[in-house]
């Protein structure tokens, strides 16, 4: 049997998501398509909104303030030299969300399973370093390196960690509250905040 043209389009482009295979993405092909327009309508407005979003240029969170600070980066109030490097913009919210951290984020992107860094990730991690340079006088007094606790995490977290040791007193982790093989995105408030207090150099 012969899927439609426009079906089969869906698929292919829902494929591409993270967590989603072709039978799922078929499924949801129907599932929009027996929910009707205004549904889909609905649907359609909320991608096009994500076109609003830019990343900050500081930390690489994407935000809606277009060429400004995200409201991490722009708050005064934030520890300027204590900073968390994340892997996704997914593990910055769930570490904000147990408010125990008060410092300021760099976001590298996704990590590769190769323990090779890439060009992008290289480039934000030298923007950091200039940023250091100028605003802390070449040295933060912490940058914790708050990546899944994974072997080829490890792996990245040791390259990131050799790379930035000369701008900061202090190069850390996150405790091990999160389990070896665990995802900071998907770790309860409780364990987030016994890893950022049980970190360890």
């Amino acid at each position: 049997m012969k899927i439609p043209e426009s079906i089969r389009k869906f698929v292919d482009a829902l494929s591409e998501l993270p967590g989603i295979g072709p039978r799922q993405a078929v499924r949801l092909a129907f599932y929009f398509i027996n929910q009707g327009p205004g549904f889909n309508e609905k649907i359609i407005r909320a991608i096009l909104s994500l076109r609003e979003l830019d990343p900050c240029p500081q930390c690489f969170y994407s935000h809606s303030n277009k060429n400004k600070l995200c409201e991490i980066c722009g708050d005064q109030k934030r520890t300027k030299n204590i900073i968390m490097v994340v892997e996704k913009e997914t593990d910055l919210i769930s570490i904000e969300s147990t408010a125990k951290f008060k410092g300021r984020y760099l976001v590298l992107g996704d990590l590769k399973k190769t323990g090779v860094l890439e060009v992008e990730q290289k480039l934000r991690l030298k923007l950091l370093e200039s940023w250091i340079k100028k605003e802390l006088s070449g040295s933060a007094e912490e940058i914790i390196i708050a990546i899944n606790p994974t072997t080829y995490g490890d792996l990245n977290a040791e390259i990131i960690a050799k790379e930035l040791s000369p701008f900061a007193k202090r190069i850390s982790r996150l405790g091990r509250g999160i389990p070896t093989g665990g995802e900071i995105e998907f770790a309860d408030e409780e364990t987030l905040t016994e890893a950022i207090r049980r970190r360890t150099e």
